[in-house]
C-alpha cells in the first residue's frame, strides 16, 4: 500500500559532506517508495527530479535527460503525491513564498513538501559535473558547479522541507529542484521569482530513513571530524 504520509529518504546530506559520493540505491529501486521526488546521481552526477513517476536528470551542461532504472545514487528524497492546494501566488520571491506557507500551516517542526506550478519570471539553479573516485568533498565539488539562469519559464518546482533539528540529515529548510515544462531547463534552485503560481503542500507524519549499510566506505567513516553544518550551508548556496 502506498502510505503518502510518509517521506522516503535514501542516506544523509552529511554522508555526502566527506565524499562518500558512491551510487548505493538505484533509480528502479527509488521509484518503489515514491513516484515524486528528489536527488543526485553518483559522484554527484547532475541534479535530479522525479515528476509523475519519470525522473529526469539535469547534467552540469544544461542538458536534461530521462533517467534508467540501473542509475545509481549516493542521496535522494522520494514520496507518492497527494498534494494539497494551498495557495495561489503572485509577484513573490521565493524567501517571501517561504514565509507565506509559514504563516498558513506553522509546520516549522514537521517534514513537508511543496509544489510550485506555474510561470516564473526568473529562476537560477545549478547543477554539478560527475566526479570521479577518489571522489572529493561535497564542498568542493559543489564550488566546480554550473550556474543556469531562465527569465518568463514556465515550470514545476518540488521542494522538501526538512526541520533544523534535522539539518545534516537533510537541508534543515528548504531543498528545491526546478524542471520547466517543456523539459529544457532545471537543476538545484539557488533563487527565484514567481510571476503566478499555484502552491500544492503535501505533509508528512513519518521519515523512513535508509542508510547504504552495503557500502563499507560509509560503515567505516568517522564523521565527528567533518564540519558537516558549515560544508551543507556553503555547498547548498
Amino acid at each position: 500500500m502506498k502510505d503518502q504520509h510518509v517521506l522516503y529518504q535514501h542516506s544523509t546530506l552529511a554522508t555526502l559532506v566527506p565524499g562518500l559520493l558512491k551510487g548505493t540505491l538505484t533509480m528502479k529501486e527509488l521509484l518503489q517508495h515514491g513516484d515524486t521526488g528528489i536527488g543526485t546521481g553518483e559522484g554527484l552526477d547532475g541534479e535530479l527530479i522525479i515528476l509523475d513517476g519519470q525522473p529526469y536528470q539535469v547534467r552540469s551542461t544544461g542538458e536534461v535527460n530521462l533517467v534508467a532504472a540501473d542509475f545509481k545514487l549516493p542521496f535522494a528524497n522520494a514520496h507518492f503525491a497527494h498534494f494539497e492546494p494551498l495557495m495561489t501566488v503572485k509577484n513573490l520571491t521565493g524567501v517571501q513564498l517561504e514565509k507565506r506557507v509559514f504563516a498558513a500551516t506553522h509546520y516549522q517542526n514537521i517534514f513537508f513538501a511543496l509544489k510550485v506550478s506555474g510561470h516564473f519570471k526568473q529562476i537560477k539553479t545549478r547543477a554539478v559535473a560527475k566526479s570521479e573516485p577518489p571522489y572529493p568533498t561535497l564542498l568542493a565539488t559543489a564550488q566546480a558547479q554550473q550556474v543556469f539562469n531562465a527569465d518568463g519559464i514556465a515550470g514545476t518546482l518540488i521542494s522538501y522541507y526538512a526541520p533544523q533539528l534535522f539539518n545534516g540529515v537533510a537541508v534543515g529548510g528548504y531543498h528545491s529542484h526546478f524542471l520547466a515544462a517543456n523539459h529544457d531547463f532545471g537543476g538545484h534552485v539557488l533563487n527565484y521569482t514567481v510571476d503566478s503560481a499555484d502552491v500544492q503542500i503535501q505533509a508528512f507524519t513519518s521519515l523512513e530513513q535508509h542508510f547504504p549499510v552495503d557500502d563499507p566506505d560509509f560503515m567505516a567513516h568517522d564523521f565527528a571530524a567533518d564540519n558537516i553544518a558549515d560544508d551543507i550551508e556553503q555547498s547548498e548556496k
